[in-house]
């Protein structure tokens, strides 16, 4: 399989490795990015990369939290360009969209779009742009369980957590961590055993390549990988974040809990165009 300039690029953009490095690994997987990501991280060229990719759609994120019905829906909607994106028409045509959603709780995205889709054309009539319901996820709330949110940069990101009891302001300053530091897991728990396998290949390649643990016993090479996948996948929960509202920075998510009796119960974070790839021609 021939590899692709547009490919090298964007293997180059996720990963910061040089463009022979780039093209030697998509050719070796036949131009599987994942894998050649793999092999890059393996040889100690890259870090890993973001799933997310390059933003590259516009649109806005958005909250609304229902509290007589104990239920909470976090959206995105995108547009063609950012002009759009800002414009009044366009954060009350989101905003409809979000209370709609709310109202009817969809159970699937095919049914969202249908029950909005009036919403929609009628968008489309009045700025003349093409607009996608993208994603969407309706969360709710148990006997005794509190919703936090935070709306980052007017829309461009939304945070969602969902906490097993009504901290105050605690609510809202854990929306902002999961929004400013963008945690991939809520607990080593939620990783799944083919991430912890691929991670767990990855670190055992870069064991073997090292120079100073060659001498070291198997099993200690082993624990040593170990520790390396936990460590990396322990860096991508939220528990390990630390507090945005923490005044000194030091203060974890885990350790906040602990203080307050407090627990996550889930998050959702949605950032705008996260994993959507414009054409070479918008770049």
């Amino acid at each position: 399989m021939a590899v692709t300039v547009a490919q090298i690029k964007d293997l180059q953009n996720r990963t910061g490795a040089g463009l022979m490095d780039c093209k030697k690994a998509l050719t070796e997987t036949d131009g599987d990015v994942e894998k050649a990501i793999d092999i890059l991280r393996e040889k100690g060229i890259a870090k890993a990369a973001s799933k997310a990719g390059r933003v590259a759609a516009e649109g806005l994120t958005n909250i609304k939290i229902c509290d007589e019905c104990h239920s909470a829906v976090i959206v995105e909607v995108n547009c063609e360009t950012d002009f759009v994106s800002g414009s009044p028409k366009f954060v009350e045509f989101v905003d409809a969209v979000t209370d709609r959603l709310l109202e009817k709780k969809p159970a699937s995205l095919e049914e969202a779009k249908e029950i909005t889709q009036d919403l929609f054309t009628d968008a489309v009539v009045a700025m003349r742009e093409n607009f996608v319901l993208r994603r969407f996820a309706i969360i709710k709330a148990n006997e005794g369980e509190a919703f936090g949110s935070y709306i980052h940069m007017h829309g461009k990101i939304s945070a969602l957590v969902l906490l097993s009891k009504d901290a105050g302001e605690i609510n809202r300053g854990l929306a902002m961590t999961v929004a400013s530091a963008a945690p991939e897991y809520l607990t080593l728990d939620d990783v799944s055993a083919d991430i912890k396998a691929r991670e767990l290949k990855i670190a055992q390649a870069e064991v073997a390549e090292d120079p100073k643990l060659q001498a070291k016993p198997d099993n200690v090479k082993a624990m040593i990988a170990e520790r390396k996948v936990a460590s990396r996948l322990g860096d991508a929960c939220l528990g390990s974040k630390p507090y945005a509202l923490d005044p000194e920075g030091k203060l974890t998510v885990d350790e906040l809990c602990k203080q307050k009796g407090l627990k996550v119960v889930s998050f959702v974070r949605y950032m705008v165009g996260e994993g959507v790839e414009k054409p070479a021609s918008e770049e």
